[in-house]
């Protein structure tokens, strides 16, 4: 026979290797199972383990070592032909002297019996092939294992339809398959291969997009295709492709769903629609296997022969020790290819041809006739591509490694080898090529620094604007770009750039960083360009910039201020307002002043929403010489160029339909005010009185408002508003009394503290934090304020203590009408002692304190000891304390009150003593009974005549307690060894014990509470035993 010959087209490289497979007892032999191959039958690849069927009808599960794990008599005295395999479910045909014709069995894999070792077996049937039986040719099961066809040598195909319904459905009849129906009958074709092609299913909604099942059917003359399944389903299988397949010559492509079909000149795929692609490899084929990617052919045996046309053979010959001997035994070839990427990946000779092709996983394994197993080992992806890197086939490299799955980054450093090797040979356009594919995952200073030299500018180029276009591109790319039209003075090229590639985007930022490209242009000199983009995307804060630092031009600044609505114009005026008021101050100050209350601006979509129209370029663009210079020497191996960039602008985007916003605080402005004073207090209050309607009056101040609590802020905008509200009266109570001590004018300066005094007055009207304005007038010295604050916050004590301190410090001062410091102290002490009575031994302490008061104040003194004494403020004794202090106060003042206060105090402590007295005699009373029923010597009598808790006459038998209770034994529970009427009182009494040693544990709180309370924490925890004994306590039975 001729040997087989691979066709010149398609490369060979060595992705696989040959390793025997030795049995796991004997490392000197091929595995056990498979020393005698000439009585197996049939072998099956199945996601359980590879099947190996043998002539006396038995199957054997092979574990991975190749040891049988499972086996059983399938087809007793006869031999298993076919298996097919899905989700556990295993499909056997074979034959028995029994039965003439074959027989049909399903086992479930996942599912062995104990006893037997053998998978359950689902159903057992005989082929329905007529009165002139054929044999079996063919099996396909498919995935969903709902449809199973049978092909036979006659031609003819049988197709088991819902055979997963019949076998789910809870009948247990051996005999429960569906009725065969024949679709194809062709007698002078026998049928060579079957299979199914699944529903394509969808990756993102896994829906099927394609809900037909097709049966191919390969015959020796034609493959025709049959739908199964969906619609068009019953009718007649359709030709696909004159092209037929000798027996196990076809297969499933499963990446495909097509069947391949290997005939001695080429590989065909086919589809549903008729032939696909189609691989020229001539030579006598004996076998077809489909895996993952590749097609694996395996020739009929033939004679090796030194002038053999395949490279695979000659080498075979010319390697072997006795190349005669070699020519004598007969070999198969075993070729694995890639089809999808036309190449094969292993060409191989076997001793005495294959016997089969298997597969487990990812791994390959071929078995020859002699019984010798070899692994197939694959070479990792790593590997193949540095195989072809070293070939330079960068190309295919990037196709394999797309077929393996190799992610983006991997496939971007295969481009980026690709463009290193076109680099080195001078191909400069075709290393950008690939450069570029790299963009995303490569870092572009790698490609950069490789075309910063000037015969490479236009590939350079190329690649920034390619970073640019797709929004990878950061400052330093940009600057690189803009700064070598600079550098060139290609105005044209830096027009089209700022002009036509704006364009590009999406209409509110360019394809490139444009603070960057607004920078760099001001640095080099072009303030035309820098305040064409800022205009055209409305970045207003450049803009201001360029006019404001660049040109100095405040007045347009500010009239472009004013031309923006009131989100834009906050933003830029807190950033630029003390520029210009240090240049226009009027002007900027009336501009916040409308902005802030909202009168000047209006959210007109005139205003905010239209696009600025970008001011023209001049004629003459080319900046001064020694700009251009600057800009030169600055390169792409500047790292502090992004470090010396202005700050990136905060840009507020404006739409044309929005909600009322809120009006803008004033806070943000304070700071610009700091060198104009005057122009601050202009600001607030015209900002107050247009804002809010907050006006100072004219005339006199207003009176005492009652004291109200400090505000409390929230993040709500009504709260936030009344925030802004005291912020400016805050600020304009401390800039009145700023003022007030700074300016010589007498007038001015009682103007501004009465305005500062009407504002404390009414906190209602004019709204100020309390603590605040407290800080300022005691920093200031504001008297006035003081006090009205002081009653306002409640801090009496404070009040009462400043006319003290006055009081004593400028003794019989006249106040005015007559009254002096010590008066002031009695009238606040009527207003607010009601209320506060610690107020009174104060301003006792007070009076006392002299001989001057006590003798003016006598008779107050007697009323404030009148009120002490009845309400019960501070007892006697620290009455005593605070008038014995000095030698002012004589006894005979407060004689009566003490001989009152003495007459009351025996009265109290002869009610205490017979209180005593009558708790001693209960105590005793209880230790004498407790005495009587502790002593066993002491018998109780008892002489009740009725159940306490039925009230019937109490019977034998009966249980009494001792106290006094006594009751049925019916009556009472079992195992109950309290008295139910005593038992809540006893329960209460425990409960009081058990929470008195608690406390007697705690000694810390114990000694604070002596610290806090003093003789009244004493006391209670001598009631509690903490101080006494333990006393032992004898429990009731």
């Amino acid at each position: 026979m001729s040997a087989a010959a691979a066709a010149p087209a398609w490369k060979q490289f060595p992705f696989f290797d040959v390793v025997p497979v030795k049995d796991a007892h004997d490392l000197g032999s091929s595995p056990e199972i498979f020393k005698n191959v000439p009585e197996l039958s049939t072998i099956a690849s199945t996601s359980a383990g590879i099947l190996v069927a043998d002539i006396h009808g038995s199957i054997h599960l092979l574990g991975q070592d190749f040891v049988p794990k499972h086996s059983w008599v399938a087809h007793l005295h006869g031999r298993v032909t076919h298996m097919s395999e899905s989700r556990g479910i295993l499909v056997s045909l074979g034959e028995e002297e029994k039965f003439r014709t074959p027989l049909l069995k399903i086992w479930d894999l996942d599912h062995f019996d104990k006893k037997t070792g053998s998978p359950i077996l689902l159903r057992s049937t005989k082929l329905q092939v007529g009165n002139k039986p054929h044999p079996v040719s063919a099996m396909a099961l498919s995935s969903s294992l709902s449809h199973l066809a049978i092909g036979f040598g006659d031609g003819s195909v049988q197709l088991y339809r819902h055979l997963d319904q019949s076998l789910f459905s809870g009948n247990n009849s051996l005999t429960a398959v569906p009725k065969p129906k024949v679709v194809h009958e062709a007698p002078t074709e026998p049928v060579t291969g079957l299979g199914f092609r699944e529903p394509r299913v969808s990756k993102e909604n896994g829906e099927k997009n394609d809900a037909v099942l097709y049966l191919y059917i390969a015959t020796t003359n034609r493959v025709l295709a049959y739908i199964a399944s969906g619609r068009g389903s019953g009718n007649t299988p359709t030709v696909v492709d004159e092209v037929g397949s000798g027996l196990g010559c076809c297969s499933m492509y499963a990446r495909t769903q097509e069947m391949a079909v290997a005939r001695d000149e080429a590989i065909y795929m086919c589809g549903p629609e008729g032939r696909g692609a189609c691989y020229a490899y001539e030579g006598p084929k004996s076998y077809l296997y489909c895996f993952k990617t590749y097609v694996i052919i395996v020739s009929p045996p033939f004679f090796p022969k030194p002038s053999n046309i395949s490279a695979t053979v000659r080498n075979y010959v010319a390697r072997a020790p006795e190349p005669a001997l070699v020519s004598q035994q007969d070999i198969s070839k075993i070729t694995v290819i890639d089809v999808e990427n036309k190449f094969v990946a292993y060409s191989g000779p076997v001793k005495e041809g294959v016997r089969e092709v298997m597969f487990r996983g990812d791994e390959i394994y071929v078995l020859a006739n002699d019984g010798q197993l070899s692994y197939l080992e694959e070479k990792p992806t790593s590997v193949k591509l540095e195989t072809l890197f070293r070939q330079s086939r960068f190309t295919l490299a990037i196709s394999v490694a797309r077929t393996a799955g190799v992610d983006e980054s991997g496939i971007a450093d295969i481009h980026r080898q690709y463009g290193d090797h076109l680099y080195a040979k001078g191909d400069d356009d075709g290393a950008m090529q690939q450069y570029v594919r790299t963009i995303g995952y490569l870092q572009p200073s790698y490609v950069i620094r490789k075309f910063l030299d000037a015969k490479r500018i236009n590939n350079l180029t190329l690649f920034l604007q390619e970073l640019h276009a797709r929004s990878l591109a950061n400052a330093d790319h940009t600057t690189l770009l803009l700064n070598t039209y600079t550098k060139l003075k290609d105005i044209d090229r830096l027009d089209t750039f700022i002009k036509t590639e704006s364009h590009k985007g999406d209409g509110q930022e360019p394809p490139f960083d444009l603070d960057t490209a607004i920078r760099v242009c001001r640095q080099a000199g072009y303030f035309e360009h820098a305040s064409y983009l800022a205009k055209k995307y409305k970045r207003h804060e450049d803009y201001l910039r360029i006019q404001i630092e660049d040109a100095g031009s405040y007045q347009e600044a500010l009239a472009y201020v004013k031309e923006l609505g009131p989100e834009t114009a906050e933003v830029n005026l807190a950033r630029y307002g003390r520029a210009m008021l240090a240049n226009l101050p009027n002007e900027t100050t009336q501009v916040l002043i409308e902005l802030c209350s909202g009168t000047g601006f209006a959210n007109t979509p005139e205003t905010e929403d239209r696009p600025a129209s970008p001011a023209p370029l001049p004629g003459d663009r080319t900046p001064s010489g020694h700009q251009r210079q600057a800009t030169i020497r600055r390169s792409y191996h500047d790292g502090d160029s992004s470090r010396a960039s202005s700050p990136p602008p905060s840009q507020t985007i404006l739409t044309s339909r929005r909600p009322p916003r809120r009006r803008p605080s004033p806070r943000q402005y304070f700071a610009h005010f700091v060198n104009h004073v005057d122009l601050f207090m202009r600001f607030l209050e015209e900002l107050a009185q247009i804002r809010w309607g907050q006006k100072l009056p004219t005339g006199a101040t207003p009176a005492t408002q009652p004291t109200t609590k400090p505000i409390q802020l929230s993040d709500t905008p009504d709260e936030l508003d009344r925030a802004d509200q005291v912020a400016v009266w805050n600020t304009l109570l401390e800039l009145y009394l700023t003022r007030s001590g700074q300016t010589q004018d007498t007038s001015a300066s009682t103007a501004l503290r009465n305005k500062a005094v009407a504002v404390l007055r009414d906190d209602v009207a004019f709204p100020y934090d309390q603590s605040h304005a407290l800080l300022i007038c005691s920093t200031y010295g504001f008297t006035d304020g003081l006090i009205i604050l002081w009653e306002k916050m409640g801090m009496y004590e404070d009040i009462l203590r400043f006319w003290m301190e006055k009081e004593n410090s400028q003794p019989n001062t006249d106040l005015g009408n007559g009254k002096r410091a010590s008066d002031e102290v009695l009238r606040h002490l009527g207003v607010y002692g009601p209320a506060h009575p610690h107020l009174y031994p104060m301003v006792l302490r007070f009076l006392t304190s002299s001989a001057a008061l006590l003798s003016r104040h006598t008779m107050d003194v007697m009323g404030i000891l009148e009120k002490i004494d009845k309400d019960k403020i501070i007892p006697p004794l620290g009455v005593v304390q605070i008038l014995s202090r000095n030698d002012v106060a004589s006894v005979g003042l407060v004689k009566d009150w003490l001989m009152r206060r003495i007459k009351d105090s025996r009265g109290e402590i002869s009610a205490d003593r017979e209180t005593i007295s009558a708790y001693r005699k209960d105590t005793m009373t209880k230790l004498q009974e407790v005495a009587e029923l502790s002593d066993p010597t002491n018998p109780r009598v008892f002489h009740v005549t009725r159940c306490s808790s039925c009230s019937g006459p109490l019977d034998l038998p009966a249980v009494h307690f001792m106290c006094k209770h006594s009751y049925h034994q019916r009556c009472l529970g079992e195992h109950e060894t309290e008295c139910p009427n005593c038992a809540q009182a006893h329960g209460l009494v425990k409960e009081i014990k058990r929470d008195n040693e608690a406390f007697m544990q705690q000694q810390d709180l114990f000694l604070a509470n002596v610290q806090e309370s003093g003789f009244e924490a004493i006391a209670e925890g001598f009631s509690k035993g903490l101080l006494g004994p333990k006393v032992e306590v004898v429990p009731l039975t």
